[in-house]
């Protein structure tokens, strides 16, 4: 099929045509998804946790990010590409997100840069990225960069004014030029509001199925997270699945039963 460009997801909300996003930080994963022809892959901060072992995204560089971004980007053929901007990478300047973000595009082949907050400076960010053609996903609800200021992950847009403030934030991201939104970890109505009142498509995690797509961290679909988060749903049990086949292994060699014999051709 043909390579997925920035207009698909606009049509597709117009459409009425849910849209599929998974995370990936390695080429073996990036080629599955890429096959199974989701619309979006999104190299995602998560991979500080997921592949690189730290407590919260934090700690994350953008060094870090594009070497990863840049073996997914060898695997995908036909998704759109989209990588995180890492904590402390966009939030100083106009101009430091600028550099981070064309540093993705450039070196590592993201197509587009997805990050998080909706406040007013933010939206400013985000039109300066977009009228240096560099396409923007935005992200509110439960911003895990914030995580300290939010005391954890928590639900975000419980109370009315915080519900009234993230559709705010997600009109202004919109004005800005953001081609779509990721609505995390906040109230299914409220997502549900955001996404009628919204002309570019949002992708829920967690946040109901009133969203015109879904995104997940790809390790928590197939069961490699040790912690899932409340709103995530596991298809495979892989932790299981890959600790009984490495057993299995160390039975078979300590017991003489691999390596395998000579096999005729």
């Amino acid at each position: 099929m043909a390579k997925i460009q920035i207009h698909h997801f606009v049509q597709s909300k117009q459409a009425r045509r849910r849209l599929v996003a998974l995370t990936a930080a390695d080429y073996t994963i990036a080629q599955l998804l890429d096959r199974s022809e989701i619309d979006l892959v999104l190299v995602g901060d998560s991979l500080a946790m997921t592949a690189l072992g730290y407590a919260n995204t934090l700690p994350l560089t953008l060094d870090e990010l594009i070497h990863h971004c840049a073996a997914v980007e060898r695997a995908v053929e036909r998704a759109f590409l989209v990588a995180d901007l890492p904590f402390l990478t966009y939030q100083v300047s106009r101009e430091q997100a600028l550099y981070s973000a064309g540093r993705l595009l450039k070196e590592a082949g993201a197509a587009a840069v997805k990050l998080e907050g909706g406040y007013p400076a933010m939206a400013e960010t985000v039109a300066a990225l977009v009228e240096a053609g560099i396409p923007v996903m935005g992200h509110i609800g439960l911003t895990p960069q914030a995580v300290h200021q939010m005391g954890g992950f928590r639900q975000q847009g419980t109370t009315r004014e915080a519900a009234d403030r993230l559709l705010h934030e997600a009109k202004d991201l919109q004005q800005a030029g953001i081609f779509a939104l990721v609505l995390e970890h906040i109230p299914a109505d409220l997502a549900r509001s955001i996404s009628e009142q919204l002309v570019v498509p949002t992708f829920g995690i967690g946040a109901g199925e009133g969203c015109d797509g879904q995104i997940l961290v790809t390790h928590d679909l197939l069961g490699l997270t040790e912690r899932m988060p409340p709103f995530a749903k596991s298809y495979v049990n892989l932790r299981e699945i890959v600790a009984e086949a490495i057993a299995q292994f160390c039975d078979e060699v300590r017991t003489g039963q691999f390596p395998l014999g000579d096999r005729e051709s």
